[in-house]
């Protein structure tokens, strides 16, 4: 059980800051945004403690988590994570600007002095500052950038620093060698977990199945996202057992939703690597033998860019197809298909990558792309899916452009899989039995409205 609460100042512990921190660095990824975490130290205080005692030293505590609680905004979090020092995250940041705002607002908070009874005592801070995803991508190793910012800033004697930007998500080589150790075992510990999002019909407002996430479980809570594992997988040669654990795993679950609702479909992301290997139809029909279910269809979610390089691409996905499989281009827009290509592809559906979506309503090339998109699946009639919908006026604008399906947290966060099939039995059962338009495949499919979510 991990301790949510410091004692002295009411802020998160650092235990829980982490586990908090690796969600929002997950969400952050999801949405394209960026975080700014700020690490805190009090300056000499161990001379406070020793000159006025402990008991000041708790007041001073107490004084700094009230200045940060007062430069955070609502959607920031706060935390102690040391003996005198504290962490601010920032959501939503558009650049180093804004972490750099932050800081100075801080500073100019504590430069009155704090009085403790006859006494008035400096209160004087160094902060290191690292931000997501340009120096990190994972909580652990953001924090280390963080606290290396703070030390940086220390040995020169300046009262904060911000990492200047680096590659490779931050993560250094003995990082990654210790985390494709871990991830060796990770599916014998239970580590590996699946977390569903809802897809919704956006004409009619129904749910029509989920799109499986991965994520890895590190010990205590810490979320590792996919963006960060998965490569090390593909490295360390564990890529295919990875994902076939993924196939089962999503089919099992999708099997124990509810059978009233109709078929619903479980997507589940190929990496480019073994999206087209040739034994990958094998390890699909496997998986549907040991888990498939009438009332659920598996529709495999394969990038762009891997389709087309692919040499033996049509093959593989004639072979997936027949097995009743459908099959999704993901990040439909960022790679570089040729549409004399394209157009001979048995697929089912195009997928607008979510940074169209996210900006479409404040970028005329975003929405002119996304449109584009929409109206190319309707001439090859396929489904066309939008990802990353926020709001309700994102919702809106595709619906009116055409748009099938959607999902994005406006729609329903990604659940785990309890919390998902409670989610499911939450739904009105008086809608249970409502048809809806036809879908690509020609199967009419029996859905339910979303509620509230």
């Amino acid at each position: 059980m991990i301790d949510s609460a410091d004692l002295l100042t009411g802020l998160l512990s650092r235990s829980a800051f982490l586990s908090r921190l690796g969600r929002q660095i997950l969400r952050a990824n999801e949405s394209h945004t960026r975080l700014a975490l700020l690490v805190v130290d009090i300056n000499g205080f161990a001379q406070t403690n020793v000159t006025y005692g402990y008991s000041t030293g708790d007041v001073v505590l107490r004084h700094l988590a009230r200045q940060l609680k007062e430069v955070a905004r609502k959607q920031d979090h706060v935390a102690r994570i040391g003996d005198n020092r504290f962490a601010l995250l920032l959501s939503h940041v558009l650049n180093r600007g804004h972490a750099e705002l932050a800081i100075q607002k801080l500073l100019r908070r504590l430069e009155a002095a704090l009085e403790i009874g006859d006494q008035q005592i400096a209160v004087r801070v160094t902060v290191g500052a690292a931000m997501c995803p340009d120096h990190a991508t994972h909580a652990e190793y953001l924090m280390r950038k963080a606290e290396t910012a703070l030390a940086t800033a220390q040995d020169e004697h300046e009262p904060y620093c911000i990492l200047e930007k680096t590659d490779a998500g931050g993560l250094d080589l003995s990082a990654l060698w210790e985390l494709e150790v871990e991830l060796g075992s990770a599916i014998e510990r239970g580590e590996l977990q699946m977390h569903y999002q809802p897809q919704v019909d956006l004409r009619t407002g129904r749910i029509v199945g989920a799109e499986a996430l991965m994520r890895w479980d590190r010990f205590r809570g810490e979320i590792v996202g996919p963006d960060v594992f998965i490569p090390l997988a593909v490295r360390a040669g564990k890529i295919k057992k990875i994902t076939i654990w993924a196939l089962n795993t999503a089919l099992r679950r999708a099997g124990e939703w509810r059978s009233d609702l109709g078929p619903l479909t479980v997507s589940v992301n190929l990496p480019g690597e073994l999206a087209m290997q040739r034994d990958l139809p094998e390890l699909v029909e496997n998986a549907l033998q040991l888990w498939g279910r009438p009332q659920v269809r598996l529709v495999l979610e394969i990038t762009e860019r891997s389709l087309m390089d692919a040499p033996r691409g049509r093959l593989i996905l004639e072979r997936l197809r027949a097995l009743g499989v459908g099959v999704s281009i993901d990040d439909f827009g960022t790679g570089y298909s040729c549409l004399a290509y394209f157009k001979d592809l048995p697929v089912d559906e195009l997928k607008i990558d979510k940074s169209f979506v996210t900006g479409m309503l404040e970028d005329t090339a975003s929405l002119d792309i996304t449109a584009l998109i929409i109206d190319l699946a309707r001439r090859f009639h396929l489904r066309v899916v939008a990802e990353g919908i926020e709001d309700a006026q994102t919702l809106e604008r595709l619906r009116t452009l055409g748009c099938d399906l959607g999902q994005g947290f406006h729609l329903g966060k990604p659940m785990p899989p309890e919390g998902f099939r409670q989610w499911l039995l939450d739904l009105p059962a008086h809608a249970a039995h409502a048809p809806v338009a036809q879908p690509a495949t020609g199967k009419t499919q029996r859905l339910v409205d979303p509620g509230n979510s």
